[in-house]
């Protein structure tokens, strides 16, 4: 029976999964090996009867430019219950599987860092290597290196954020734009400063002070008050979904918006559109302040996941698939691939990147006091400073309130 190995995709679709498990797969085949695709995720290995398939030239061929991913994929996470009871041991005994690849986030790692230690409890030798990925850009990879999707993903997020600007410029109004990120705002600072957006909210802001949702609509107030100034009656203000998950749960009860709440009486964010809940923020101060001011809501989230990879994510995510198979010819196990900035395949363990007392891997935020940032926030986006206060009072009566360096404590 020839050699085989096991790949699965976990978590959320990235742009460049295909690519990655069609490298693989076109690796290993010209290498003797049998490549049996795993759909379901981790939920496959603790079924009896997974759906498995033997993937080959034409199938990898045919997928690795394409978005989304061709196995299908689950956030199944098994209980230490699942692993004594339901762990499907004979899927790899009666496959002579040698390697189980995982294309996933920190979730995805933490479970088959599991995996690695629970076959090897039960004297299996088994390999594992993980293929990490994250559109948020928040997983903290040596040197600042990005995760694959993520520049696929911000790329279409800056098309429709380009479209959404000049809607706005056409038409004199205001686009609250909401972009995902739970953790880190790299995809909507990339995003916004990419289109030159006047107002950027991201969680990283809100260093010195607490996020509240009087700031965040005070901070949008302050970019579209500046621009009156400034004569231009457009604009688009982006925000990071984070940004609300990082809110107290009291103050948005306060608001008097209607939420649904979970067993601990914290609104459901998770069910709701950011976009229209900030939508719905910014109405509410606009009629308090007597502002007539036209806003939409628009959401970039589940629409950048399964785009096509770009050419960096395509060449990118290529180097990674070759990459397992280098690293598993070398012997190496238990431990993530990696392409360094000078394009070297390298091995990176999980305990290079957890915390030390903790074990967890921290997510990587945006250095808010980098170069990169604080350019953005000191050349591209608009605010109210002391000197704007007299012309602001025409349209509001204390411009000292939507200062931004005072909002933020800056």
């Amino acid at each position: 029976m020839k050699d085989s190995i096991i790949i699965l995709t976990g978590g959320g679709p990235a742009p460049g999964m295909n690519t990655v498990v069609g490298t693989i797969t076109k690796a290993f085949i010209a290498n003797g090996y049998r490549v049996i695709g795993l759909h379901g995720g981790y939920q496959g290995l603790f079924e009896e009867n997974p759906r498995i398939e033997d993937m080959n030239f034409a199938i990898a061929d045919s997928i690795f430019n394409r978005g989304g991913s061709y196995l299908m994929m689950s956030r199944y996470k098994p209980t230490d219950e699942d692993f004594e009871k339901r762990f499907n041991l004979k899927l790899f005994y009666d496959n002579n599987v040698k390697l189980l690849v995982t294309v996933g986030g920190d979730d995805t790692a933490s479970t088959a860092n599991r995996i690695s230690k629970f076959l090897l409890a039960k004297h299996y030798d088994i390999k594992n290597i993980h293929v990490p990925k994250t559109i948020d850009n928040d997983l903290p990879l040596p040197m600042n290196t990005p995760t694959f999707g993520f520049n696929s993903a911000k790329a279409e997020g800056c098309r429709i954020a380009q479209t959404v600007y000049e809607d706005a410029r056409t038409s004199g109004n205001w686009f609250l734009v909401s972009a995902m990120g739970r953790t880190a705002g790299h995809l909507a600072l990339g995003i916004g400063a990419a289109c030159h957006y006047p107002m950027i909210i991201i969680p990283e802001m809100f260093n010195k002070t607490k996020i509240s949702v009087d700031k965040i609509i005070n901070l949008s107030i302050s970019s579209i008050i500046k621009r009156k100034i400034m004569g231009i009656t457009y604009g688009g203000i982006m925000i990071a979904e984070g940004v609300f998950d990082g809110m107290d749960p009291e103050d948005l009860k306060a608001t008097g918006l209607r939420f649904t709440y979970d067993e601990h009486g914290h609104p459901e964010l998770g069910k709701i559109s950011k976009a229209q809940l900030f939508n719905d923020l910014m109405d509410m101060k606009f009629k308090k302040l007597g502002l007539k001011i036209k806003t939409r809501p628009i959401e970039i989230g589940y629409d950048i996941r399964c785009v096509a990879p770009i050419a960096y994510d395509l060449m990118y995510c290529s180097q990674l698939g070759f990459g397992v198979y280098e690293l598993f010819h070398e012997g190496e196990t238990g431990c993530m691939v990696y392409v360094d900035q000078m394009g070297e395949v390298r091995p990176l363990y999980l305990k290079d990147l957890q915390d030390p007392v903790t074990g967890k891997i921290l997510p990587r935020v945006v250095d808010i006091d980098g170069d990169m940032a604080q350019g953005i926030y000191k050349y591209l986006v608009h605010y109210l400073t002391p000197s704007d206060y007299g012309a602001a009072k025409k349209w509001i009566p204390d411009p000292e309130n939507y200062d931004f360096y005072k909002i933020l404590n800056w």
